[in-house]
C-alpha cells in the first residue's frame, strides 16, 4: 500500500509540475530580490562563493573595512580546507576528558564532557574543543586615501550604490571618494578558490586607491571573525614569487601551510607596508586581478578575467534554471513578496555557503560559530532541501565525509557499548568528537544519514545507490537498535541516557523524548526496507523495536516534551528551546507512535503559549511543516512569516538569531525545506500546494519540486 500511494503522490507531481511549466520567469523571480545596498551596514554584507569557498564583502564591494563589520556579518574568507590547531604542548587526548555512566542499558559508556574544576582536565576540554578551527585566509580589500593624504574612513565615502547580481553571481559596488567615483565588481569563481575583482577609479592614477592583503592569525574563540591582528610573532607571510603578473604569498601558521596567488593585468607595484601587510598599487585607472587561496604551492599563474567572468555567469543562470522555483507574484496577500524574497536569497546562500564537500558549520563560510566547527545534527536543516528542491548533487557532495570518518564513529559506539556507528555531533573534518554538557549526549543525528540516503534513491531508484549507501544505513541502524533499552515490565523500548533536540533536558532523568521516538521508529523502518531492497531478509530485531517502540506519552490531550516530563505545561524549561515534539509529525511523516488528535491538541498549545522569544530559526519551519501536514496551513504561512526576532531575514537574505549569531543558516534550509513540501506534499497526499491557504489570497506557481516522505 505505501508504494501504492508514493506512485500516486509521484504521478500527482510530474502533472502539477507539468501544469505550471514555462509559466515561471525564473530570471525575472530571480533578480527582483537582488539585494541592494545604499550605505555601510554591517548587517548587510554581501557573499560570493561556491559551497567549498566564500567571500564576504563590506559597501566597497571587497574587504575594506573589516573592524567595521566584525560584530555583524563579518568579512570572511573561509574555505573547507582551511583549518589549524594550536600546538599541543602539552599532549592533550580526548580519553581524558571522559566520564563515565550507568543509563541502565547493562554497561556503562563513556562521553566527553565539560570539567569545571581548574586543573588538567579543564585545560585539555578547553583545548580540544577550540582545536581545529576554522582559518580566516585573509583580507583582499582597497586601500584607500584622501586629497590629504589620510586614510579614508568609511564615514568619509558617500553614494553608494551596490548590488548583488543573483542571476550572474556578480557583486557590483559603487561609491564616491572626495568626488572621485569608484565602481568594482566582485564573484567567485565557481569551482576554485578564486576571487576575481575589476575595479575602475580615477583615484587609481592619483595613487589614492590600491589593493591590499592583509593577514591574521586565529584567535581560537568560540565565536568570532577568527582574525587576530595582535600576533604578528607567530606566524609568516612570506613572498615567494613575484614577476610582473602575478605574486605568490606562503602563509604558515604553526603546521597550517598555504598559499596565496595574485595575478592581475597592466602594471602593479607590490611593497610591504608591515608583516603580513601587502599593497598592490596599480598604475591604470581599470585594474582586473584574480586572488586565489590554495592549500598546495600553484603550478602556474591563473588570470583571464573575461572567461571566469562567463563561466561564472553559466553556472549561476544553470544553477538557477535548474531545479525548483516558486513564484509567489500573483499572490493577493501583502505577505507573498517577503516570503518569495526568503525563498530566492535562502536558495542562493545554501548554494555558497552549504553546499560543499564537507557538512557546513551553522555560520557556513562566513565567520566562526563554536570555533569553526559542524553540527551534524544540523545537516538535515543544511541538506534536506537540496534533494527536495532538485539539486540532488548538492546533497551527495558532503555525504562522502561520512565514509571517512566512520573509523571514528565506531570507535565511539565500542567505547560506549553499543552496535555498529555512533556518529558525533559536533566535530571536525578528523571526526573527532568535541567535549560538550550536551552534544555527546544528543542522538537525533543519527538516522540523517538514513533519511539523506533513502531521498537520494527516491529520486535516482539506483542499484548504485544502494551499493553505495547500504554499509552506512545498516551499520546507523545497528547502533540505533543496540541503544534502544527493552523494558520488560511494560513489554516495550525505550529511549533513555541521552539530550533530546529540545536540549532543555536532563539527560540523566530523559525517558522517551517524541521525536527521536518517532525517529528510530522511521529510521528503523526504512533501513529494512533498504534490507529488502539488496536481497536480505528483515532484521528480525529492528521488527521487533519498531512494533514495539513506546507510544508518544500524553497528558490531558497533549503531548510531553518527555515521558519523563508530566510537568512540561507548567515548567518553563520544557517551553522554551526547540518544541522538538511538533518534529514528530512534521519533519518526519504519522506513524503509529501517535494520534493526529493528540498532535492538533499539542500544535495549538504550542501556538498560543510557547516561550517564542526563545526559539531558534529552524523551529519555524518545523512548526510550519507539521501545520501542513495536520492540515492547518493558515498556521504553516503563519509560522514562516512570525515577527521574531530568530525569524529574522536580512537584506542579504541571512537568518538573524541574536547578537552572537547574526547570521543562521539551519534557517534558511529549514525554510527551503518546509516550502517543499507546503508546495509539493508528501507522500500519500493528494492536494496541491497543501500547505498554502485556500482563501484566494495566495497563488503559489511551482516547478520541480519533490515531495517529503
Amino acid at each position: 500500500m505505501k508504494s501504492i500511494k508514493f506512485v500516486l503522490a509521484f504521478v500527482s507531481v510530474l502533472l502539477f509540475t507539468s501544469c505550471a511549466e514555462n509559466k515561471i520567469d525564473r530570471k525575472a523571480l530571480v533578480t527582483r530580490h537582488n539585494p541592494q545596498v545604499d550605505a555601510f551596514d554591517p548587517l548587510a554584507s554581501l557573499s560570493v562563493g561556491n559551497g567549498n569557498f566564500a567571500f564576504t564583502v563590506d559597501a566597497t564591494g571587497l574587504q575594506t573595512f573589516p573592524e567595521d563589520y566584525a560584530q555583524g556579518v563579518p568579512l570572511g574568507t573561509q574555505s573547507n580546507w582551511g583549518w589549524h590547531c594550536f600546538p599541543n604542548v602539552n599532549d592533550y587526548r580526548l580519553d581524558e576528558v571522559l566520564e563515565t555512566y550507568d543509563f541502565g542499558r547493562g554497561h556503562t559508556e563513556s562521553y566527553p564532557v565539560l570539567f569545571s574544576e581548574k586543573g588538567r582536565q579543564r585545560d585539555a576540554v578547553g583545548y580540544l574543543r577550540a582545536n581545529a578551527h576554522r582559518l580566516h585566509l585573509g583580507i583582499v580589500g582597497l586601500e584607500l586615501s584622501g586629497n590629504d593624504g589620510e586614510p579614508v574612513r568609511k564615514e568619509d565615502i558617500t553614494g553608494v550604490d551596490q548590488h548583488l547580481n543573483l542571476w550572474a553571481g556578480i557583486i557590483h559596488s559603487h561609491f564616491t571618494v572626495d568626488g572621485a567615483s569608484v565602481g568594482v565588481q566582485s564573484f567567485c569563481h565557481p569551482e576554485k578558490h578564486l576571487i576575481v575583482g575589476r575595479v575602475v577609479s580615477d583615484l587609481i592614477p592619483r595613487k589614492q586607491l590600491a589593493l591590499k592583503l592583509r593577514f591574521p592569525y586565529p584567535t581560537g574563540r568560540d565565536t568570532d571573525d577568527g582574525c587576530d591582528w595582535k600576533q604578528p610573532d607567530k606566524h609568516t607571510s612570506k613572498i615567494i614569487q613575484q614577476d610582473d603578473r602575478q605574486l605568490i604569498i606562503e602563509r604558515t601558521l604553526d603546521d597550517a601551510v598555504y598559499y596565496v596567488q595574485v595575478c592581475w593585468d597592466g602594471k602593479m607595484t607590490v611593497s610591504e607596508k608591515e608583516s603580513h601587510y601587502f599593497v598592490l598599487l596599480p598604475s591604470d585607472k581599470e585594474v582586473r586581478f584574480t586572488v586565489e587561496f590554495m592549500p598546495s604551492r600553484p603550478a602556474a599563474p591563473h588570470f583571464a578575467f573575461a572567461e571566469d567572468r562567463k563561466e561564472t555567469a553559466r553556472y549561476w543562470e544553470n544553477f538557477w534554471n535548474s531545479g525548483g522555483a516558486v513564484d509567489l507574484s500573483e499572490s493577493e496577500d501583502e505577505r507573498a513578496n517577503e516570503l518569495e524574497r526568503r525563498i530566492v536569497l535562502s536558495q542562493y546562500l545554501m548554494a555558497i555557503q552549504c553546499s560543499g564537500f564537507e557538512p557546513p558549520q551553522e555560520t557556513g563560510l562566513t565567520y566562526n560559530s563554536w570555533y569553526g566547527k559542524f553540527h551534524l545534527e544540523m545537516h538535515w536543516w543544511h541538506g534536506v532541501h537540496f534533494a527536495l528542491w532538485n539539486r540532488l548533487d548538492l546533497l551527495e557532495r558532503s555525504l562522502d565525509w561520512y565514509a571517512g570518518v566512520e573509523p571514528e564513529a565506531r570507535k565511539t559506539a565500542e567505547r560506549q557499548g553499543f552496535d555498529g556507528i555512533r556518529w558525533m555531533k559536533m566535530t571536525d573534518p578528523s571526526g573527532e568528537e568535541s567535549p560538550s554538557a550536551v552534544g555527546p549526549f544528543l542522538i537525533w543525528q543519527q538516522p540523517h544519514i538514513i533519511y539523506m540516503a533513502e531521498l537520494i534513491y527516491r529520486q535516482k531508484q539506483s542499484d548504485e545507490v544502494l551499493e553505495k549507501y547500504k554499509h552506512f544505513v545498516f551499520e546507523t541502524a545497528k547502533f540505533m537498535a543496540s541503544f534502544a533499552s527493552f523494558d520488560s515490565i511494560g513489554n516495550r523500548y525505550v529511549l533513555r541516557g541521552l539530550i533530546p533536540a529540545q536540549e532543555t533536558l536532563r539527560k540523566e532523568e530523559t525517558l522517551n523524548p517524541p521525536f527521536e521516538l518517532s525517529y528510530w521508529h522511521y529510521g528503523l523502518s526504512v533501513a529494512q526496507q533498504w534490507r529488502e531492497r539488496t536481497g536480505l531478509p528483515r532484521e528480525p530485531e529492528w521488527d521487533d523495536i519498531i512494533d514495539k517502540l513506546s507510544m508518544l506519552a500524553e497528558k490531558d490531550g497533549l503531548y510531553l516534551a518527555a515521558e519523563s516530563a508530566p510537568q512540561t505545561y507548567q515548567d518553563v524549561r520544557f517551553t522554551s528551546d526547540h518544541m522538538s515534539v511538533l518534529g514528530a509529525c512534521g519533519i518526519l511523516p504519522e506513524c503509529r507512535l501517535f494520534h493526529t488528535k493528540t498532535m492538533n491538541n499539542t500544535l495549538s498549545w504550542v501556538w498560543n503559549y510557547w516561550n517564542w522569544d526563545h526559539t531558534w530559526g529552524w523551529d519555524f519551519p518545523m512548526v510550519a511543516m507539521c501545520a501542513a501536514r495536520l492540515g492547518d496551513p493558515e498556521k504553516a504561512v503563519d509560522a514562516l512569516l512570525m515577527d521574531k526576532r530568530t525569524n529574522t531575514y536580512l537584506v542579504n537574505g541571512h537568518n538573524y538569531q541574536n547578537e552572537r549569531l547574526r547570521i543562521y543558516l539551519p534557517g534558511n534550509g529549514g525554510l527551503l525545506t518546509a516550502i517543499a513540501m507546503m508546495c509539493a506534499g508528501w507522500d500519500g497526499e493528494q492536494t496541491d500546494v497543501p500547505g498554502f491557504p485556500k482563501n484566494g489570497k495566495w497563488k503559489v506557481k511551482w516547478e520541480n519540486l519533490r515531495p517529503m516522505p
